[in-house]
């Protein structure tokens, strides 16, 4: 039984069109169910990130079939009307092994050799066996990927340097604030990686933290661990007169913030530099914002173009990682043949 992937991310698509078809985490179990009970794939696992969307499954159908229906799957999930082509990528065996391998070292990432995404791959593969939907095949391909994940981190150089969509975010607002003693910060929306995001900016000397979530306990819960001050959701457009940077990553399924909302907030703060950074998919701040005097808005893509400075730093390391990767993908799908020998045959698993 054969693993396949199919999905779309930041290399193939922009985020305009990734939001469309993400996942929200409490529809990700209903959505799995869907895929094994229509005979889509025998086993499946759905990582939804600001930067992917992937299916990977296990499936006794021919690649081809299979492929069709999966896509079929994916883009009546995005309600997406125009034609996709080099946007949405299929890969069978070996090629789908190596791509979840190179997910989990974060060699396939934005920010190359980033840590988060191997947080995010567990956290999708655990919702999955959670619900009873995996199996042998893609618990095994799952487990070794995490395996390989931790000897590529502590093997190799690849994570030298920023590392981390948070630290990214800080050489942004570095580059357009001098410096980042006596900025305030706020940040909509109390996931993992606001969190991290918000860390990195206290560390290099962010003066507050102010953390607005819909659930206030968690917003107040990160506060508290943050050093800085939670309010209610509701309350976040009243602290925009001292607010210098703010960094946004809800689950919202629309703008929370759009230009006639943002424009009267900036008179108040007699149009100082305000920095938005939005870190949700989808989009949590109408891109129209930009257009306002003195905003400064970057989505996720945007964070693209301080990632490929560190990427000339890494391309030896990629070189190793991606050797070591080969090579356990190798041994999984041929567990009885020596290390180091090539195939000349089509690779599967055995039985457990």
């Amino acid at each position: 039984m054969p693993i396949v992937v199919i999905g779309l991310s930041h290399h193939t698509s922009p985020v305009e069109l990734r939001e469309r078809f993400a996942f929200a985490e409490a529809k990700i179990p209903e959505a799995l169910q869907k895929l094994r009970s229509n005979g889509v794939a025998d086993e499946a696992v759905i990582l939804s990130t600001c930067n992917r969307v992937e299916i990977y499954a296990a499936t006794t159908n021919a690649d081809h079939s299979a492929f069709q229906a999966l896509r079929q799957f994916l883009v009546a999930r995005g309600d997406y009307e125009a034609p996709l082509n080099d946007e949405i990528y299929n890969l069978s065996e070996p090629q789908s092994v190596e791509h979840l391998f190179k997910v989990a070292c974060g060699i396939d990432s934005m920010v190359l050799g980033e840590t988060e995404i191997l947080g995010q791959l567990k956290k999708a593969y655990d919702l999955a066996l959670q619900h009873k939907h995996t199996g042998g095949r893609l618990n095994k391909a799952f487990q070794r990927a995490f395996n390989v994940a931790k000897q590529i981190r502590t093997g190799t150089n690849i994570q030298r340097g920023s590392v981390s969509v948070g630290s990214v975010a800080v050489e942004l607002a570095e580059k357009i604030f001098s410096a980042l003693q006596d900025r305030h910060v706020m940040v909509i929306g109390a996931g993992d990686t606001s969190e991290k995001t918000a860390r990195a900016l206290l560390s290099r000397g962010a003066q507050s933290i102010i953390v607005s979530n819909r659930s206030y306990d968690r917003a107040e819960a990160l506060a508290r661990d943050l050093g800085g001050r939670a309010i209610h959701f509701e309350e976040w457009a009243s602290e925009f007169q001292k607010i210098d940077i703010v960094i946004s990553s809800t689950a919202a399924p629309h703008y929370v913030l759009d230009r006639a909302k943002l424009e009267p907030l900036m008179k108040l703060r007699k149009n100082r530099p305000l920095l938005l950074i939005d870190i949700a998919v989808p989009r949590d701040i109408e891109p129209e914002v930009n257009f306002l005097e003195n905003v400064y808005l970057y989505n996720i893509d945007h964070l693209q173009a301080i990632a490929d400075d560190y990427l000339k730093q890494r391309r030896e390391e990629i070189v190793r990682c991606e050797a070591i990767i080969r090579e356990k993908v190798k041994v999984l799908l041929n567990p009885e043949q020596p290390p180091g020998l090539a195939s000349g045959s089509r690779a599967v698993f055995g039985h457990e």
